[in-house]
């Protein structure tokens, strides 16, 4: 296995000593056991057959094999696999030092979608309790109309400013729901992909890129996922990206 730089070795570990969690269930925990005594033993692809067997077929996970089994993957060169298991951490975990790691890999293998902001970092923790900001909003909004409808009810006036305030209310609602979204990404998990302009294999050819770059997907067609590449709107197979996590998608662990 390569060697890897000391900087990576301390990266890993401090996120360890942060993150640690109890795994889920007592079987799951002994073979989680016998994969760190393995990973300890530098037997990393034995133990990484472990963590991928817990986390695919068991569904259970800690976020320290989450990081182990990227750092393995890393070493190893496989950079597609590593980003894909630190952004499932991060999905879980929102932390500025996974993003520079994140950030760091892509820069250092010339990789392209890592580049992060202080917005990004943001929209990742807000997204984290968007469900009880949205339960917030909607439990006001049933309040206030309430209230509207009492004082109806006893003929009492009502302002046109509360009026217009209860509108924009709504309006801001229902923005919230079903436009205030974060985008869905995903890495290139193959070789010399085509990124196309239009959902064809006829179609003109944009560029033919490799493994681990992460683009931003804006919508599907059939066999095709629309995304954007250099700012520009462009299309690849869906059978050559790996889709990432969001910070809402519940299903991916347990």
């Amino acid at each position: 296995m390569p060697n890897i730089a000391h900087k990576l070795n301390v990266f890993f570990c401090a996120i360890f000593f942060f993150c640690a969690q109890p795994i889920l269930a007592q079987p799951s925990s002994k073979t989680l056991a016998k994969a760190d005594s393995l990973y300890n033993q530098h037997k990393y692809t034995q133990a990484l057959e472990i963590y991928e067997h817990l986390l695919e077929k068991d569904r259970v996970y800690s976020p320290q094999m989450l990081l182990k089994m990227a750092y393995i993957h890393e070493g190893l060169q496989q950079y597609t696999q590593s980003m894909h298991y630190l952004q499932l951490f991060y999905s879980k975990s929102p932390s500025r030092s996974v993003l520079r790691k994140m950030e760091e890999v892509g820069l250092q293998q010339h990789l392209t979608g890592y580049e992060y902001t202080d917005w990004d970092f943001f929209k990742t923790q807000f997204y984290k309790y968007y469900s009880q900001i949205l339960e917030l909003l909607l439990v006001g909004a049933v309040v206030t109309m309430t209230l509207l409808l009492i004082r109806w009810a006893k003929k009492k006036p009502i302002s046109a400013e509360a009026k217009l305030g209860f509108v924009v209310y709504v309006g801001f609602v229902f923005y919230f729901a079903n436009f205030l979204t974060i985008d869905q990404q995903g890495i290139i998990r193959n070789s010399n992909v085509p990124i196309m302009t239009a959902p064809s294999a006829g179609a003109g050819l944009v560029a033919s890129v490799g493994t681990g770059h992460k683009v931003n997907i804006m919508g599907e067609e059939d066999i095709w996922y629309r995304i954007e590449w250099n700012g520009q709107p462009a299309y690849i197979r869906k059978n050559n990206l790996l889709l990432l996590p969001q910070p809402l998608d519940e299903k991916t662990l347990f």
